[in-house]
């Protein structure tokens, strides 16, 4: 069967774009067909400035409301990065074999970089090698396919290259993944920066819908979307973003075409009001779910715990291969 891995960041709460881009399809396609895992990657929230309390609060909140979106345990395994200790052991291998080029030009190392340096804060070094973090997450469960958002591509590459170099260098020990991409609305922008992805760290969440919002937040933030000059409503990245990523949004929501659902309109006002009800109902179960879920913490630890388990039987094999065949003693 089809391997799958895939890791959320306890970065911030999780957003509308996490859903439509990556949660929905691991809840309604992956699980299902393949062998699927799925990670709170709480590891990757230490590259930048942090509260340690908010990260367990933002690991525990997303794992629930991976559970609450319909990630099944009978189907899937769920389980949190750093309980696993496979993913930081392989880590330092794959830094052997990465060189220093690669990692500099990652887009999201330049553009993080930037940014704290531009806050007078120092760059974590971390943040360079996070990427080869990522490719231990993946290469530690013979991953077939991980699939990804377009801004995350470039970090599969990265992945298959250091699975091919190392099995040339020390014998084949790594599956080489496939970076797989998800159909509409894969990249849900800002709704007041259309250009811009609805992160969930955003410093402003004026245009991001948490998946916990409440309906009425939810409609406030749709209706005071940015949308574009003319009033003409029509379906185009390039010249008209804003009311391509309500179309997008709305679509995704309604199982659409972005484009077929443009001609149905004459305004942005009842554009964004179909937008918001359509937002509004597909969050509303999963919201009631994530009640009933965080009322109970102790099942949502046991589910982590089976998952963490589970998940160390399939890698502990695999990169304890990877110690072998790369020259460290065994340990007796």
């Amino acid at each position: 069967m089809t391997r799958i891995f895939s890791g959320i960041k306890p970065t911030g709460h999780l957003t509308l774009g996490n859903y439509l881009g990556a949660v929905r399809r691991w809840v309604e396609v992956d699980q299902h067909r393949a062998d699927a895992l799925f990670s709170v990657v709480d590891l990757h929230a230490l590259t930048v400035e942090h509260d340690p309390a908010r990260v367990r609060r933002l690991s525990r909140q997303a794992a629930t409301l991976l559970l609450a979106a319909g990630l099944d345990p009978r189907l899937c395994t769920l389980f949190v990065q750093s309980h696993v200790d496979e993913h930081a052991r392989l880590s330092y291998l794959l830094e052997c074999t990465a060189a220093d080029g690669e990692l500099r030009r990652m887009i999201q190392y330049k553009e993080k970089g930037a940014a704290a340096r531009a806050a007078g804060e120092s760059v974590r070094v971390s943040l360079l090698t996070y990427p080869v973090l990522m490719a231990a997450d993946i290469l530690a469960y013979g991953t077939d396919e991980v699939p990804v958002g377009d801004d995350q591509t470039q970090h599969v590459e990265l992945t298959r290259d250091l699975a091919v170099r190392f099995n040339q260098r020390y014998g084949h020990t790594f599956t080489v993944p496939r970076a797989t991409h998800p159909p509409v609305a894969a990249r849900v922008m800002d709704l007041q920066d259309p250009t811009a992805k609805m992160g969930k760290s955003h410093a402003n969440g004026a245009g991001i819908i948490y998946l916990l919002d409440e309906p009425d937040v939810v409609r406030r933030k749709i209706m005071r979307a940015v949308t574009d000059s003319g009033r003409e409503v029509a379906y185009d990245r390039e010249a008209r973003p804003g009311v391509a990523n309500l179309l997008e949004v709305l679509a995704a929501c309604t199982g659409g075409d972005p484009a077929a659902l443009a001609g149905a309109y004459e305004s942005y006002g009842a554009l964004k009001k179909d937008t918001a009800d359509a937002v509004v109902e597909l969050l509303s179960p999963l919201r009631e779910r994530h009640a009933e879920l965080a009322a109970d913490p102790g099942a949502v630890d046991e589910v982590l715990k089976e998952g963490a388990e589970r998940a160390r039987d399939i890698a502990r094999p695999v990169v304890d291969r990877a110690y072998r065949a790369i020259g460290l003693l065994p340990a007796r």
